[in-house]
């Protein structure tokens, strides 16, 4: 049997859509509300190994932590990925972890496909 998991934000449209897909694949997921129990820098490094990103490319650019950070133009990966676990806002939401993939539910159809 897979667990599957979704870092979950309940103010987020899109979070929220992905948890309502989940539940009407009939998939019983671990739902974590990311911004409440931050993932440590061990499973955010794990997620972006199956994600297959830079920390940059998980990072919510738009956000106003990141203007306030001054994040641009940092490139030092374990840098980033502190100021991620410090300021979970940073991280891209939805995602959905299942057998040791993960996707961004940026559109609501990567999750579909991580699910077959």
């Amino acid at each position: 049997m897979s667990t599957v998991k979704i870092w979950h934000n309940p103010r987020c449209s899109k979070s929220r859509s992905a948890v309502a897909l989940l539940e009407e694949k009939g998939v019983d997921a671990e739902v974590v509300k990311y911004l409440d129990t931050p993932p440590s820098r061990v499973e955010l490094m794990a997620v972006l190994d199956m994600l297959g990103l830079s920390a940059k490319g998980l990072m919510r650019t738009k956000e106003d932590v990141y203007k306030e950070l001054g994040i641009k133009d940092i490139t030092d990966e374990d840098m980033l990925i502190g100021l991620m676990v410090a300021n979970p806002k940073l991280i891209e939401r939805p995602i959905v972890i299942k057998d040791g993939k993960a996707a961004i539910g940026r559109p609501l159809e990567n999750i579909v496909e991580l699910l077959k």
